[in-house]
């Protein structure tokens, strides 16, 4: 028998990221949890368990020196309380977006529930999956252009037992079909000049289409769906964005001049722009 907290202060010294001592720690408990189902207190304790193919972890270390994000290589990530299914066709869900997901919860409980919800981009699932779960009485729908990444959000719907409709669309050329009470989209907005900023697990894994706006502009992305979302949007429907921390006012700008009201910004845990919402 091994002990686990030896063996996690030894996968610690052998990563070679150049990252915090508390983010490596953090990629080393998210392998031992899904490779031997640890809790965190249980390797403090040194639980003793049985390794009985070294080779494997061995494996994965090599890729995460590689930059390999470790929720690929685990083939999940933590999503708003729940375990997602991600691979290289979708973004890794972050911590941000489920600022989004509470804030159009707090939003629904407040007023009337939308009985509506389409979510443009769905990658992984992760906003759409979790507004169903969360706002039960609501039909979700979720689009994305890429069919691989449908099938790994459909995938995350079924394993959590969640109620959503999905079709392959390409937002860009296609209009939106059916109408909704509330539309949300976190779509590409990185423009091609943070390339040179952007860390090595993120540019050289996670998908570009989900990451980089098309043609560098940063925006379009929010131009076409605010365009397209005001046809489709029922009267009093409501229009949400994740955003690029950059854009927050160029974004209100855009949606002001399409005709919404009501804008509102909402700033993450760092006080940055992350998020906006508005009314049609």
């Amino acid at each position: 028998m091994t002990n686990s907290k030896e063996l996690f202060n030894e996968l610690v010294g052998r990563i070679t990221l150049p990252e915090e001592v508390s983010e490596i720690q953090h990629i080393v408990f998210l392998l031992l949890s899904h490779v031997y189902q640890l809790t965190y207190t249980e390797i403090l304790a040194g639980k003793p368990i049985q390794v009985q193919d070294k080779s494997a972890l061995n494996a994965m270390i090599d890729r995460i020196n590689q930059h390999e994000p470790i929720q690929y290589i685990t083939g999940e990530a933590s999503f708003y309380g729940r375990i997602f299914q991600v691979n290289p066709a979708v973004l890794i869900p972050r911590p941000e977006t489920e600022l989004l997901v509470e804030a159009i919860c707090v939003a629904a409980r407040s007023n009337p529930e939308p009985k509506t919800i389409l979510d443009i981009g769905t990658g992984s699932g992760c906003l759409a999956v979790s507004l169903a779960l969360e706002l039960p009485n609501t039909q979700v729908y979720a689009v994305d252009i890429s069919q691989q990444a449908l099938e790994c959000a459909q995938k995350n719907a079924r394993t959590l037992h969640a109620s959503v409709t999905f079709q392959q669309l390409d937002i860009l050329k296609e209009e939106i079909s059916g109408t909704f009470d509330l539309i949300v989209s976190n779509p590409p907005y990185i423009s091609q000049q943070e390339k040179s900023v952007m860390r090595k697990n993120v540019l050289d894994f996670e998908p570009h289409v989900a990451l980089f706006a098309p043609g560098d502009d940063a925006l379009l992305f929010y131009q076409t769906i605010a365009e397209k979302a005001k046809r489709a949007l029922k009267p009093n429907g409501s229009l949400w964005f994740e955003i690029n921390e950059h854009f927050g006012s160029e974004i209100a700008d855009i949606l002001k001049a399409s005709g919404y009201n009501s804008i509102r910004l909402f700033q993450d845990l760092d006080k940055k722009d992350r998020m906006i919402s508005a009314r049609i």
